[in-house]
């Protein structure tokens, strides 16, 4: 099984692609894992640069995706095919450095026009040649024309989640179990500090 995860963000780049394409999500990973610790796409490799992208490991956790809204499907796919999957993903994990984000792509999305670049390629178009490579349908969609929201209409994909991401992978929980161990910490802290002012 692998998960597809659409998200919507506020980054100047996911607005402009919004605008265009009407949907409610802009952008679209690929996870090898529910928990969504092994989550790929092509994005910005640095959170506060949106013009440098290219393959990214993301981390739901992160500023841009924990407060995003998004909606999670599951694929089921064979051995054989998670097997290519995963080859493709070393593939690309080994030689990231020669890959870049394909900004003009996405004026070929809006032309209707095949823009071939080598080693660029944008969000939908990366996880769109994944299934194409593992042979998983794509129903007539060409990966150069894929769009996020396209995802949500493949049958054999099932609906699992929607909401805020950081809601899924349960981000808020942690963090409120962060907070009763800094209070008492701090109260450790000055219980001690109380108790060395008696001595004195």
């Amino acid at each position: 099984m692998i998960y597809i995860v659409l998200t919507k963000n506020k980054t100047v780049l996911s607005r402009a692609i919004q605008i265009y394409t009407q949907h409610d999500f802009n952008h679209v990973s690929v996870s090898f894992d529910a928990e969504l610790k092994e989550m790929y796409s092509f994005g910005r490799k640095h959170i506060n640069n949106p013009w440098i992208g290219g393959f990214v490991h993301e981390s739901p956790t992160s500023s841009i995706l924990r407060n995003s809204k998004c909606i999670i499907l599951s694929c089921p796919v064979t051995e054989e095919q998670y097997k290519i999957l995963q080859s493709k993903i070393t593939y690309y994990k080994e030689n990231k450095d020669l890959y870049k984000y394909n900004f003009i792509g996405l004026f070929g999305v809006a032309c209707r026009v095949k823009i071939k670049r080598e080693r660029a390629l944008f969000c939908s178009q990366f996880v769109a040649t994944l299934f194409k490579e593992a042979e998983l349908p794509l129903y007539g969609k060409c990966p150069y024309f894929t769009k996020p929201n396209d995802f949500i209409h493949l049958p054999y994909l099932t609906f699992i989640y929607k909401g805020r991401i950081e809601s899924f992978i349960g981000y808020e929980e942690k963090q409120k179990k962060k907070k009763p161990l800094s209070t008492l910490h701090a109260l450790a802290i000055s219980a001690l500090y109380m108790g060395r002012n008696k001595i004195s």
